[in-house]
């Protein structure tokens, strides 16, 4: 059976790179009959990515059938999963987040979770020599990944060895760092296609802190001006989200990733009680600012109290 390999809902750029990276990885190099799949449509920037390095998009699945060979990658957690994925047989787990717990497999399976800021640096790492049999496009598709996950450098998620293999890897596609991820931050930009729900949606986690559940919601922009134009909105259609997630409240954190601060809509006392509680804020209104706060996996969702 071929193996689909896939990362969490609400894909983003290195959960779509490193399902294409892995299955790349499986057919070429290790010879086993593999696909990448996905568990929803692609944010914008993954979308520019799959146009740009000439990649059609992956299948979209809703499940998976039980006894189904399957990679995990770019996630640990049951909730980012398909609804049946302990009826799978998980083959291998490759991700950079911590340890949440739940899943289920039929054997002994490779797991690596390493503290690193992509999950493209870590496949990088256990391909060993083979590295040197990737083609141009799956060497573009690590890049956008690293630069993705790091914010071109800038989140305090980054390591040096993120930075060297994604200098590496625009070395050997002749691509200068800086004016690439310009396009890619353009294009992760440009929201306006989208609606509130689906902006809502698009780069989101769902956590739990002290009985509440919270859909944490990021929208990395060069143009915060963009999705902050339509706040009055977003808010409105916090509480639609909130009924059909499932969830008490939505916390959506607009990164603004040249001035390097986050802004956080504030739509009630909750949501405040949570900016002040966690980030040490004072919030005045309905938005608050929160300087240097980039990465919800190291300063966001470690931080959220009540």
């Amino acid at each position: 059976m071929t193996i689909q390999v896939f990362g969490h809902k609400s894909p983003d750029t290195d959960s779509t790179g490193s399902a294409i990276i892995w299955a790349w990885y499986l057919n070429e190099v290790k010879g086993e009959a593999a696909t990448p799949v996905l568990l929803g449509a692609p944010n914008t920037e993954a979308a520019f990515m799959l146009k740009r390095w000439g990649f059609e998009q992956p299948e979209i699945i809703e499940d998976v059938a039980a006894d189904a060979p399957v990679v995990i990658v770019d996630t640990n957690n049951p909730a980012e999963l398909p609804a049946s994925i302990n009826s799978a047989d998980i083959r291998a787990i490759i991700d950079h987040h911590k340890l949440v717990g739940g899943l289920e497999t039929k054997g002994p399976i490779d797991i690596t979770v390493r503290p690193l800021a992509c999950t493209a640096t870590i496949m990088h790492d256990l391909m060993g020599t083979d590295i040197d049999r990737m083609p141009d496009d799956i060497k573009g598709a690590a890049l956008t990944c690293i630069l993705s996950d790091t914010l071109e450098f800038r989140s305090p998620t980054t390591t040096p060895h993120d930075r060297a293999v994604a200098e590496k890897f625009a070395k050997d596609l002749d691509l200068d760092l800086s004016d690439y991820a310009a396009e890619m931050f353009a294009a992760k930009s440009d929201v306006s296609a989208f609606s509130d729900a689906e902006l809502i949606r698009m780069d989101s986690k769902e956590y739990e802190v002290d009985g509440t559940k919270f859909r944490v919601s990021v929208l990395e922009t060069t143009a915060p001006e963009i999705p902050l134009g339509r706040k009055d909105s977003l808010m409105e259609t916090f509480q639609t989200v909130q009924a059909e997630d499932g969830v008490d409240q939505v916390l959506l954190f607009v990164v603004d990733i040249l001035k390097e601060e986050a802004t956080l809509l504030v739509p009630n006392d909750l949501v405040k009680t949570v900016a002040e509680k966690s980030f040490d804020a004072t919030v005045a209104g309905d938005t608050v600012v929160l300087p240097g706060v980039m990465s919800r996996k190291k300063q966001i969702i470690p931080n959220l109290k009540l």
